[in-house]
């Protein structure tokens, strides 16, 4: 398995392989990108994921680090056994010091074992809340997002700007009951009102048509969508085609990055909502971030799990660089305790930090997607609505129960 789209690139002082010349690395830091490389979650992550690391990597050097560094990649094919499989041997015989990626909730869990197991490095970019919850570890962090922030965020940011009522269209398992519980939380509190749920058959659905027209006889504001993927797209495609949106009713999409605002097109996403902690066009240091990686991938722009392997290898090499190499290789609960002991602070996402319990807290933004006339360039999608500061977007500390945190 471990052949399986693999790739390795050595980036170092004594380990550089740069124009042409090779050199024999001393015990490098060697780090793992563990992602989907032609799955569903291979344009918010995949290559892209690899490109970000190597960049973060580069950056590293910039600012002064003097640490050979080995970058390795696979596909774990979305499903956990294969992800556990490649983490074991990752670490037991390849020497792998820190994984990062896993945008596969249930892969990211059992792949946040493995790492425990071994006193290893996790760092992961996909969307269960747990792992800073029941699930939390000395050794890992989550990184990009949750779908508390994600939730939370969107419905507070929303409701700020006359989103007041909400119907949600939820996927019936346990992701999309975990988006529509948190927003509901937030939009209660805030004085909004959920004004009912339709929970559609997941995976087996298509249409979505009387789950849409459900909720515009609703006459809710907002049209709250808990999916993910596919589903998401379908359901905005088929809300235009109802007109939903042009009848005064918000489409706010609780999990939708760029890539597939891309794919669906403007002329169907235009006016949707969605929270992302990262856009390309969102400041000049995001810009340049941009500008260094779309070349290395067909022009396309990164989305928030790409910046997050960005952010999460900088600051992991940081905290490696402070322990000093033999002693981050040795004990990689000293490396993440390190790391939650140094403020974050990256073009991608600004300045952050980790807290106890592993979750890394940083800025989310809600943005409306333009519409065909008012993009004026390739990936110009977004219109900035507002920021939900950090430490109001992720779940409270206290309310995620993880051991790590003292009460």
């Amino acid at each position: 398995m471990l052949a399986l789209n693999r790739r390795t690139v050595m980036i170092g002082g004594a380990a550089a392989v740069l124009g042409g010349r090779t050199a024999r690395a001393k015990a490098p830091i060697k780090i793992g990108v563990l992602t989907d490389m032609a799955g569903p979650y291979a344009d918010d992550s995949g290559q892209g994921s690899v490109v970000a690391a190597k960049l973060a990597i580069e950056d590293f050097r910039k600012q002064g680090g003097e640490i050979d560094v080995e970058l390795i990649s696979a596909d774990f094919l979305t499903k956990p056994d294969v992800a556990v499989n490649l983490s074991s041997s990752w670490y037991d015989r390849e020497s792998v010091d820190m994984i990062i990626d896993v945008p596969v909730s249930s892969a990211a869990l059992a792949v946040a074992e493995v790492t425990k197991q071994r006193n290893k490095v996790a760092i992961f970019n996909c969307g269960t809340s747990a792992l800073t919850g029941a699930a939390c570890s000395p050794n890992h962090a989550h990184w990009a997002f949750d779908t508390y922030s994600l939730a939370s965020s969107t419905s507070r940011a929303v409701i700020a700007e006359g989103g007041s009522s909400w119907f949600f269209i939820q996927a019936n398992y346990a992701f999309g009951a975990s988006l529509v519980t948190d927003a509901s939380g937030v939009i209660e509190s805030s004085g909004g009102k959920v004004l009912g749920t339709v929970k559609y058959p997941f995976p087996e659905t298509s249409d979505f048509a009387s789950f849409l027209l459900q909720a515009q006889a609703s006459g809710a504001k907002v049209v709250g969508l808990a999916s993910a993927g596919a589903d998401t797209a379908n359901l905005v495609k088929q809300a235009a085609e109802f007109g939903l949106a042009g009848g005064g009713t918000k489409i706010a999409a609780l999990l939708c990055f760029i890539p597939q605002i891309h794919a669906m097109g403007l002329k169907d996403a235009r006016g949707l909502l969605t929270c992302e902690a990262f856009y390309w066009d969102l400041n000049d240091q995001t810009r340049t971030f941009a500008a260094r990686y779309a070349p290395q991938l067909g022009g396309a722009m990164p989305c928030t799990i790409q910046a997050g392997c960005y952010s999460g290898v900088l600051h992991y090499l940081k905290a490696v660089a402070a322990l000093g190499v033999d002693a981050a290789k040795a004990n990689g609960a000293a490396v993440v305790a390190k790391m939650k002991d140094i403020p974050t602070d990256d073009v991608v996402f600004g300045k952050g930090r980790l807290r106890p319990d592993g979750r890394k807290i940083h800025d989310m933004h809600l943005f409306e997607v333009k519409s065909p006339d008012q993009s004026t360039r390739p990936w110009d999608y977004y219109k900035f609505v507002r920021t939900t500061p950090g430490e109001e977007a992720y779940r409270p500390l206290a309310e995620g129960k993880c051991a790590l945190v003292k009460t």
